[in-house]
């Protein structure tokens, strides 16, 4: 049985023997993080165990916990990070190059992702002595946090731990079960009417139709669909991650209302280009201008911009829109910072309610052509 997270009966019937305990322990102020250790390790598995991923998945993080404490043990020799790192990529680059497993589901590959993404950020931490304690419990837990194993959002070591290890009063618990709960029928609302709807009624007949004005109402369909199932399927993770006391940040925050491309990724999954951003892009301008690689003192930005991009794109897959995509919002970020210097000057755009409108406009509707890049339509 597939067990699609958020979005299959079997997974919402999981939960419901993990959390009902848990609430239950919250309320009466005894909730510890041994249990949340323990439901983390046996929902994972029974998760990932009923697509036939347990094996993979458990080699993966073994790999990746082998890393990381081994990391620590390291001489701090030149290329020990860059090995460490290579080492921890190794499982997912496999998966996605070779098809390491016949039966990986793409949930399953996103769960791996997930993993991925969490190990590298301990693994940095180290690297630039952000993380400075580290114990076996905290990190199984953190990599594989049952509510946001194949879901996301991702959450960082340092902000996961502090909710992890601490032990939560009664009061305090409860405060985070009544912000769950609008959290939840939000993301069932999103999810299970407003995405099934858009999917049923406008996508599934424009997607047998091929002339421009069908693909451009595609184009605005499928982004719809796109951010009320996404956002949908966080805002569940983020109140189920409540329920068991971790304070998950969101991952989408009104991103239809930014002014720009810039703004609007500091609004849309927000987890995750804050991890390109910090882990990626700013590694990437560093070494440009320790090692002087550009004359020009605008191009470490934009050179970071496509490998931050380009490997988002790539991280989707290797098919010709996913690159494309990627490169493509690269663009739309290196031009807005062009468009930005030379509007200092010549004053084209404005500042006002108007100018603020359409800046709204122009940037929904670039992101909305990017997932029609994304969606493959027109490949």
């Amino acid at each position: 049985m597939l067990v699609i997270p958020y979005g299959s009966p079997f997974f919402f019937g999981l939960a419901a023997y993990a959390v009902l305990p848990t609430v239950v322990q919250g309320v009466l102020g005894v909730l510890r993080s041994r249990w949340m250790l323990l439901v983390t390790l046996l929902a994972s598995a029974v998760q990932l165990g009923m697509g036939g991923e347990l094996l993979v998945a458990a080699g993966c993080v073994a790999t990746h916990l082998a890393v990381i404490l081994g990391f620590r043990r390291m001489p701090a020799i030149r290329g020990r990070t860059i090995a460490s790192v290579l080492m921890v990529l190794a499982p997912i680059i496999a998966a996605r190059v070779t098809g390491m497993s016949p039966s990986l589901t793409p949930f399953g590959f996103i769960g791996l992702s997930y993993i991925t993404f969490r190990s590298l950020d301990v693994l940095l931490g180290l690297h630039d002595g952000t993380i400075t304690e580290l114990d076996l419990s905290s990190l199984l837990a953190y990599l594989l946090f049952f509510p946001t194993l194949s879901s996301g959002p991702i959450d960082r070591y340092k902000r996961f731990t502090a909710d992890f290890r601490r032990p939560i009063s009664r009061d305090a618990y409860v405060d985070l079960l009544d912000s769950a709960i609008p959290l939840l029928v939000q993301g069932l609302l999103y999810k299970f009417v407003v995405a099934s709807l858009i999917n049923e009624q406008l996508i599934a007949p424009l997607a047998t139709r091929h002339d421009v004005p069908a693909t451009i109402g595609y184009m605005y369909a499928y982004t719809a669909f796109l951010f009320f199932d996404f956002a949908g399927y966080s805002a569940m993770a983020v109140a189920a991650s409540r329920v068991f006391g971790i304070s998950t940040p969101v991952n989408f925050n009104r991103p239809f209302l930014a002014r720009n491309i810039v703004d609007f990724w500091n609004r849309w999954h927000m987890s995750l280009s804050g991890w390109f951003r910090d882990h990626v892009y700013m590694r990437t301008v560093l070494a440009a201008k320790r090692g002087k690689w550009f004359s020009d003192r605008h191009l470490p930005s934009y050179f970071a911009l496509l490998v931050s991009f380009g490997l988002m794109g790539v991280w989707h897959g290797f098919a010709w829109h996913f690159v494309v995509y990627g490169f493509y919002h690269a663009a739309l970020q290196i031009g807005h910072s062009v468009f930005t210097r030379w509007n200092a000057t010549a004053r084209v755009w404005g500042t006002g309610p108007r100018w603020q409108v359409a800046g709204m406009i122009v940037t929904a509707n670039a992101f909305a052509f990017g997932l029609l890049l994304f969606s493959g339509r027109l490949f």
